[in-house]
């Protein structure tokens, strides 16, 4: 038996502790009483803690694009990605004029930004092949290098007289100018993940960024060539690719992995089943902006306006970039493939405006006709362009980016030469009829992606 002092060295029980006493063979146990307020008459514990909502941060709004630009590096990237894409809309502005004051031919000039365009879209899907096979960093400087040196090499033949075959040399070799927007879109990618709400945010984002350049670039170029001297805007291009793709490269911390070895099921593009419709909807809708830019600057030129023909162009892209950003501000419902019929009936929609202003003659109405048309542009490319990065695997991402600006940009050039010839043998506007058939021929085409080849489609 343990002595006294022992005992009183034992730990007091606590309060809660269950009371035992053995008598003979029975132990009785003597449960502790409840605190106060807990019995059967108190109130019920309280609710555990719930976890804040997953939906908490994505936002809505402007302030889901501030969120977005507050992720780190994001800015950063976003700024250096937007001076690399301007040059893309100035290149070719800048090379007509440049061309054409020094040969006085505007037909030589078109045949070589032509055969830039051309070689562009042969080369631009290798380029964004090995981006995707060994990084943004390793790819993009030395190709913009070799735009850089084309696009210098261009100036100095022209100022120097050398023959013509040089200046189609030249200008080819800027076909390796990567693509700053798909870059972009993959570093979004990899930063939001799995969060369709952000993602379509960031789509949203980078097509009103890509409105923005089509907007600047241009215009840049035609007031540095006129007010300065020829070859500005090609020097200025240089300086701008230069500095925005060193600056979007130097952001390590958001720049997706590498893919040496394409992954099981990480097939090229374009052999996949489901990527030719979709390619065939981005080469109609093409169609139907190099129509509307031609024919709307054709018609203004006709109806003695020609200098507000490029307002009301900038017009169509000023709509383009706000409906993007209203239309990305919250995510929307359903899923893409069933959105792009619906988004490109309203868009053929949108471009009877034009078509009946233009019989009007009169330039006044074109222009908020051609704003609303801009409008139902934007949705048309963001869910397009979000069908892309769910039906691409992450290792060819860039690749197929690059084959969907690829297709519209082929798509831009038919519907410019279409509007071309039918402002000259038509009636002013004709050229509006010819968008509306190939957003037509877009929704026939989009009711296809609706087909048994997406059930694999996330989102």
């Amino acid at each position: 038996m343990p002595s006294l002092p022992a005992l009183r060295r034992r730990p007091a029980l606590p309060a809660t502790a269950p009371l035992l006493a053995a008598t003979g063979h029975t132990l009785t146990v003597a449960a502790p009483a409840a605190p106060p307020g807990s019995g059967p008459g108190g109130p019920p514990p309280p609710p555990p803690p719930r976890c804040p909502r997953a939906t908490a941060t994505t936002g809505s709004g402007p302030s889901g694009y501030l969120t977005l630009l507050r992720l780190p590096g994001a800015t950063a990237f976003t700024l250096g990605g937007l001076l690399a894409r301007l040059p893309a809309g100035m290149f070719s502005v800048s090379a007509v004029l440049m061309i054409a004051a020094s040969r006085g031919s505007y037909a030589l000039a078109g045949a070589v930004t032509a055969t830039g365009l051309a070689a562009t879209a042969l080369v631009a899907p290798w380029t964004a092949r090995l981006v995707d096979r060994y990084g943004q960093r390793r790819v993009a400087r030395p190709a913009a290098a070799l735009t850089v040196c084309g696009a210098l090499a261009l100036v100095a033949c022209v100022r120097l007289g050398a023959p013509a075959w040089t200046l189609f040399a030249a200008y080819a070799a800027t076909a390796t100018v990567p693509n700053a927007g798909a870059m972009a879109r993959a570093r979004w990618q990899a930063l939001l993940g799995e969060d369709p709400a952000r993602r379509h945010t960031a789509t949203s984002f980078e097509q009103a960024v890509d409105e923005v350049c089509f907007m600047a670039g241009p215009a840049l170029a035609a007031v540095l060539c006129t007010a300065l001297f020829p070859e500005a805007g090609t020097l200025t291009g240089v300086a701008l690719l230069a500095v925005g793709i060193t600056l979007f490269t130097a952001q390590r911390a958001t720049e997706p992995p590498p893919h040496p070895r394409p992954a099981t099921g990480s097939a090229a593009p374009l052999r996949r089943p489901d990527t030719a419709p979709l390619l065939a909807v981005f080469l109609a809708t093409g169609i139907v902006f190099g129509t509307l830019e031609v024919t709307t600057l054709a018609f203004a030129d006709t109806a003695g306006h020609a200098a507000a023909g490029g307002l009301i162009v900038g017009l169509q892209a000023a709509g383009s970039c706000v409906a993007g950003l209203v239309y990305g501000a919250r995510a929307p419902a359903g899923p893409a493939a069933a959105r792009l019929p619906v988004l490109l009936a309203l868009l053929t929609a949108a471009l009877t405006l034009p078509a009946l202003a233009a019989t009007t003659g009169s330039a006044a109405l074109l222009a908020p006709a051609v704003l609303c048309a801009g409008m139902a542009t934007a949705p048309v490319m963001i869910t397009a362009m979000t069908l892309v990065q769910h039906r691409t695997p992450p290792a060819r991402l860039n690749e197929g980016l690059t084959l969907a600006v690829t297709a519209i940009l082929t798509g831009i050039a038919l519907g410019s030469a279409l509007a071309g010839q039918a402002a000259d043998r038509l009636t002013p506007g004709t050229g509006y009829t010819v968008a509306l058939a190939a957003a037509c021929a877009a929704i026939a085409l989009a009711t296809r992606l609706r087909a048994p080849a997406l059930s694999g489609v996330r989102g």
